[in-house]
């Protein structure tokens, strides 16, 4: 039997509803590296930096980065990653499946589901809706995660001219480079010049990709941090938003290590800095929402002898 017309109705309103609830979700985290930790960190990706006076707890894991874990490498945010891929499988999957199968048979989204007809139902299958789009809009923005693209990230980084002669150190962090190779790691002294130049980073990144100004990222981050931000950036776009960031100011910040692999230097910073976050509808000039006004980070830079400090790896401080 053919679905009413007021049947009809409710399942479009109930779909537009659980799109708009999607659109406005991503927009929380709409920052660089306010999504998670990406990037590469050489032979260090993958184990966690030594915590801080700015950040003494615990950070969050790399979750999207060229360099391949170890043989036998357990990498938990990887593991969560694929888990989450899945919209939920098993249960959720099912009981999702049922309600969208009944609403095309006419029967609404409640028929789908049996005995759950009732308004708490029909509330609680707005919910499912809404975490699958959810989750949908996460997955194509990550879907790339595990293919060789340029990727990058944000936070303290030098300001200047791009590397004169010799690769590029963030070239193909797979390959040589920042993926980590033969050579035992050695440390390194970091100079006040270089603080100076995380810290400048941290405001042109911000800055740079606030206003979507690729050719800035560019000039400030590795190929692989510069593809993440373009994927994000895509993904704002896709949604109809621009997410504008202004007035950074760095609160306090210190050197959680720094190491060299073989000619490639690395530092890892904690930062914890205040900023304008927000996001607005691009055709209208809307404001949709604010991002959080304060953020704690591991920014991890990198560079070759003689070169600036490029942005190599973000990861969420505590």
């Amino acid at each position: 039997m053919a679905s009413s017309p007021a049947r009809r109705r409710r399942v479009v309103t109930l779909l537009a509803l659980a799109a708009s609830l999607a659109l406005a979700a991503p927009a929380v985290d709409a920052r660089p590296g306010g999504g998670g930790g990406m990037g590469s960190r050489g032979s260090k990706t993958f184990s966690a930096p030594p915590s801080t006076a700015t950040s003494p707890g615990a950070m969050g894991p790399i979750q999207r980065s060229q360099t391949s874990p170890s043989p036998g490498f357990n990498n938990p945010g990887m593991a969560a990653q694929n888990r989450g891929s899945r919209f939920g499988g098993g249960f959720l999957g099912g009981m999702l499946g049922a309600g969208l199968i009944g609403a095309l048979l006419g029967a609404g989204l409640s028929g789908g589901l049996g005995g759950i007809g009732s308004f708490i139902g029909l509330i609680f299958q707005i919910g499912l809706i809404a975490l699958l789009v959810m989750l949908a809009v996460r997955f194509f923005r990550r879907r790339q995660e595990g293919q060789p693209a340029m990727a990058g990230n944000s936070a303290y980084a030098r300001s200047g001219p791009p590397p004169q002669g010799g690769a590029n150190p963030g070239m193909n962090p797979m390959v040589g480079g920042y993926g980590g190779g033969a050579a035992r790691p050695q440390p390194v002294q970091v100079q006040p010049d270089d603080f100076q130049a995380f810290e400048r980073s941290l405001n042109e990144i911000q800055a740079a990709y606030g206003r979507e100004d690729v050719a800035a990222l560019r000039r400030l981050a590795t190929p692989e941090m510069v593809g993440y931000f373009e994927e994000d950036l895509r993904a704002n776009a896709a949604r109809g938003v621009v997410n504008r960031i202004s007035d950074v100011k760095l609160l306090q910040g210190d050197l959680s290590e720094a190491w060299r692999e073989g000619r490639v230097e690395f530092a890892t910073v904690a930062m914890r800095f205040s900023l304008r976050d927000e996001v607005f509808e691009r055709a209208t000039n809307r404001h949709v929402e604010n991002g959080p006004q304060e953020a704690k980070e591991f920014w991890t830079f990198v560079r070759e002898p003689g070169g600036p400090w490029l942005l190599s790896a973000i990861q969420q401080g505590r």
